[in-house]
């Protein structure tokens, strides 16, 4: 499945989602950034990623992570 700027699809990294036409798994945008890095680094180390993408990527997860009715239907326990 696409969903713009991410992909997952089982044969492809085993459906982890990754950045669109590349193997580099979303999680680790996020593991740079919960490391300290800024999102330089993290275009710098994975010139696949482009960085509109990466920054689509941080749209999508502000969306849900800022939008009520999103985290009551994603994590609400």
């Amino acid at each position: 499945m696409n969903y713009g700027a991410i992909n997952i699809d089982y044969e492809t990294m085993g459906g982890t989602p990754v950045f669109t036409g590349t193997r580099v798994p979303i999680q680790t945008l996020f593991d740079y950034i919960e490391g300290g890095d800024d999102l330089n680094e993290f275009l710098d180390d994975y010139p696949t990623v482009l960085k509109e993408v990466a920054i689509q990527v941080l749209e999508m997860a502000k969306k849900t992570l800022t939008n009520e009715k999103m985290l009551y239907e994603n994590f609400a326990g």
